[in-house]
């Protein structure tokens, strides 16, 4: 059924998310999902409600917010996929969740601008929409420039224009964090002498980390300002002089 749903499904889309999940499940992309299931969880744990929706191409399964009733993933018909729809095509009613994820979501997707709009008509007003991507100004972002694998393909779009494209959407950012400061070394050697500058880099918060997570909370759900109506002029205000009263007293 999923096989003929998605026969006229976009084929450079599907190799995309086919490329972006072999590369994520091997030891480089198995190491970042590592340092950002630590971050994740750590945000997800705050909230609550009755549904959190995951979208992205790791195989690996995503964290979960223990006080959230329902935990799903959407996304290209793969193992692990629960409602399988295309990026720009969510099967969900608007203001349908109360925290969605998109983790490298908009790394790997044909049009971010559609799929962040999709993401943001999905959460409910009030709700969280936390997004992880791959920094472009660290060791991560060099490597994507270089690499000769799937990495090369990611957006890796910057942080900053990412929050930009949430407040356009009604969104106020709460929150900027960055992880993984290790570089992108395969030998396990080197990245267990780099574990310290991990802990201290993060515990300062640099910006030079391989991921990004934002968190915005949905502020706005299309109203408009009510324009105030112009006040015509009503001609100016002449003083006019005041009556004198006659305070004697009158004899009978």
């Amino acid at each position: 059924m999923t096989d003929k749903a998605f026969a006229q499904a976009d084929p450079d889309w599907l190799a995309l998310i086919g490329a972006a999940r072999e590369w994520l499940a091997g030891p480089l992309g198995q190491f970042l999902l590592d340092e950002e299931r630590r971050v994740l969880e750590d945000e997800l744990g705050r909230f609550f409600g009755g549904y959190l929706v995951h979208y992205g191409p790791s195989a690996q399964p995503p964290p979960s917010a223990p006080q959230v009733q329902r935990n799903v993933r959407l996304g290209a018909p793969l193992p692990g996929v629960e409602i399988v729809c295309e990026e720009q095509a969510w099967p969900l009613s608007e203001h349908a969740a109360d925290v969605v994820v998109l983790q490298h979501g908009l790394d790997f997707c044909l049009s971010p601008h559609g799929l962040l709009r999709e993401a943001a008509s999905s959460v409910r007003p009030g709700g969280h929409l936390l997004i992880i991507g791959i920094n472009p100004w660290s060791t991560w972002g060099l490597r994507h420039v270089f690499a000769h694998d799937a990495l090369r393909q990611a957006r890796c779009i910057s942080p900053s224009r990412v929050a930009d494209w949430l407040n356009l959407l009604g969104f106020a950012l709460e929150k900027r964090r960055f992880g993984c400061y290790r570089p992108p070394l395969a030998s396990p050697k080197w990245q267990a002498r780099l574990a310290g500058w991990e802990r201290k880099a993060g515990d300062w918060q640099l910006s030079g980390g391989g991921f990004y997570l934002l968190v915005a909370r949905k502020i706005v759900v299309g109203l408009r300002p009510v324009r105030q109506q112009r006040r015509e002029p009503m001609g100016k205000l002449i003083p006019l002089p005041m009556a004198k009263v006659n305070r004697r007293r009158i004899e009978p």
